[in-house]
């Protein structure tokens, strides 16, 4: 029975219970009136909260939460309480692209993983900042095969980004652990890996995995012939008594992981991304501890975006004077210190006037010359 039908029922009971006189009649049209009274509040109730719901939803599309105050902030875990154990606390993702620690492109995200930050962060430099350099530099929060994948394919770009197991993977505690997938012997022309017990893991079958973004990843699930009676099945697997053990294999995934460690075991290559930390990182160190910037004091992803433009040029200006005076107390040491220090000063603010800038100028009187750029988040 629709809404409107119910409302009518309910109208016309009113009605014969204000117009009848018999006390009795009346108890017997309220009776009557209580089932579709107590279904028309349900009914009203459950369209109320669909369409609250259906409004919550629009807001927060993607994000698992949103703030009532603020609804482009994301509930994200902050280290700033005084246990330091960690609060949820709405706030932003932050990302920046430095070099020399002069942050070069900015820009706020909901997101609070930094995953799926990294493609239209790079994007929107290409889009609004400058041209991407030959190497992208990041942490192991950007290491997935979906960034990998757009880096090498989408912006022909070579990407010294570490994956979240690299490190492990380095360790000889992992390196002689016969229990992982990884140290197991392979036979390319059978197709089958070699168990520590010696058996025989065969190829099972495809499998193909979308993530709620829809990203697809293209496995190889391989099977123990048969996991019964081994003596090492309790340090191997934590199947049931009756299921063997399964392995998944990404070749696409495995080939990314190949070709980033082949890059940061170059010499070249792998200094470069050494930089990455004594870069990246004091940015956010002085615009937090020097500057005190903890905290946005508006509201919405449109105005923090100008209020961290502020920040931002404030942290590039502090540190082009801190530069600018290094230089000067270079050049008192040679004669001509005095015409060299007006030429650079000439320069500086002819570049002003043309309106260029502030980063390009510093390139006429200090050494700045590499072209890696670095990407990081908000810590």
């Amino acid at each position: 029975m629709k809404l409107a039908q119910l409302e009518k029922k309910i109208s016309n009971l009113n009605e014969k219970i204000e117009n009848c006189s018999d006390t009795q009649a009346r108890k017997e049209l309220r009776s009557e009136r209580k089932k579709p009274k107590k279904a028309f509040k349900a009914f009203s109730d459950f369209i109320y909260r669909t369409q609250k719901y259906i409004a919550q939803h629009d807001i927060f599309k993607n994000r698992n939460s949103y703030s009532k105050t603020d609804h482009d902030a994301t509930f994200m875990r902050m280290k700033d309480d005084h246990m330091m154990n960690g609060q949820l606390k709405p706030g932003y993702n932050i990302q920046i692209a430095t070099n020399q620690q002069y942050v070069l492109a900015y820009e706020a995200f909901s997101n609070p993983t930094d995953f799926k930050t990294m493609i239209p962060f790079l994007n929107t430099i290409e889009k609004s900042y400058f041209d991407l350099p030959a190497y992208i530099v990041a942490d192991a929060g950007y290491g997935s095969e979906e960034n990998y994948q757009a880096i090498l394919d989408e912006f022909e770009r070579t990407p010294l980004i570490t994956y979240t197991t690299y490190q492990k993977e380095q360790t000889k505690k992992y390196k002689q652990n016969p229990f992982i997938p990884d140290n197991w012997e392979y036979n390319e022309l059978e197709d089958t890996y070699s168990c520590p017990n010696n058996r025989k893991v065969k190829f099972r079958n495809y499998s193909t995995r979308t993530d709620k973004f829809g990203f697809k990843r293209h496995l190889k699930m391989y099977e123990c012939k048969s996991c019964l009676d081994c003596s090492v099945r309790a340090l191997c697997t934590r199947a049931k008594s009756n299921k063997n053990r399964v392995i998944q294999k990404n070749g696409n995934w495995e080939y990314f992981k190949a070709h980033v460690r082949e890059l940061l075991q170059d010499d070249v290559t792998g200094t470069i991304y050494r930089q990455r930390k004594i870069d990246v990182e004091p940015a956010f160190g002085n615009l937090k501890a020097n500057l005190a910037f903890t905290r946005f004091s508006v509201r919405g992803k449109d105005k923090i975006t100008q209020e961290l433009g502020f920040a931002f040029m404030a942290l590039n200006l502090r540190k082009i004077r801190k530069s600018r005076m290094d230089i000067k107390q270079n050049l008192q040491k040679n004669k001509h210190s005095e015409m060299i220090f007006i030429i650079f000063e000439c320069l500086f603010y002819l570049e002003r006037l043309l309106g260029h800038p502030l980063i390009i100028i510093f390139n006429y009187y200090t050494s700045y010359s590499t072209k890696e750029r670095f990407c990081g988040s908000s810590g």
